[in-house]
């Protein structure tokens, strides 16, 4: 039997990291890694009050390394054959989001599955950003190989992996997890705040991309011999 791994990485979100992490432990995982990345809120407070879950291991980085450090040292710690990556600020989490994540992986139907909140403020039907969600599950032997990667992409995290497994040519599923919530930026801070955010990500995710220039010389090395 496959071991099942959830990895969940936070920064500062107090509001919905009880919620997300007591859904995750009450399902079919057979550990749960929360990756406190540096919070200067009651993050860290919450999952002390949750340390007695069973299946629980929170890490906490003492200053605020990134998404992709978050994530890669969240893989360091698992020991699961599939790997699924839930975002901490989601809410009306419940077992079928799982299942559909998790079961085309579990199945061998496909390499990693990409899944899509649909109540999102763009329409999930034609959200030209669903490739960079946070909600994944995956094998873990193949992702292993850019974990180094993963620690210096920070939010280019998403991009890294998706390039990757383009280059690859890896099976990739999208499904649409109806009824989760995944707020945006602007619903979780001021206009002023999101929008920094929003370029300082950017320029991340394009640096990335230059940084990885090898992978999308590759799918285009790929999808030529396929004419």
């Amino acid at each position: 039997m496959k071991k099942l791994s959830a990895i969940i990485c936070a920064f500062n979100e107090e509001s919905t990291i009880k919620e997300v992490v007591t859904t995750v432990s009450d399902y079919f995982f057979d550990e749960v890694i929360v990756i406190n990345d540096g919070s200067t809120d009651k993050t860290g407070e919450i999952l002390s009050e949750l340390s007695s879950l069973p299946k629980l291991q929170c890490i906490t980085l003492f200053e605020n390394k990134g998404k992709g450090y978050a994530m890669a040292t969240g893989m360091e710690h698992s020991t699961g054959d599939i790997i699924l990556f839930i975002d901490a600020d989601l809410s009306n989490l419940i077992e079928e989001h799982f299942a559909q994540l998790i079961m085309p992986v579990f199945n061998n139907e496909a390499d990693m599955v990409l899944g899509q909140p649909t109540e999102t403020l763009i329409d999930y039907k034609i959200n030209p950003f669903k490739s960079f969600t946070g909600q994944r599950a995956l094998l873990r032997k193949d992702i292993l190989p850019i974990l180094k990667d993963m620690k210096e992409s920070k939010f280019g995290v998403e991009t890294l992996i998706n390039l990757y497994y383009q280059a690859h040519e890896k099976r990739v599923k999208y499904v649409m997890l109806v009824g989760l919530i995944h707020p945006t930026k602007y619903e979780k801070t001021n206009q002023y705040q999101a929008t920094k955010e929003f370029v300082f990500e950017g320029h991340q995710i394009v640096l990335t991309a230059f940084n990885n220039f090898k992978l999308i010389s590759k799918i285009i090395k790929n999808n030529l011999n396929k004419l």
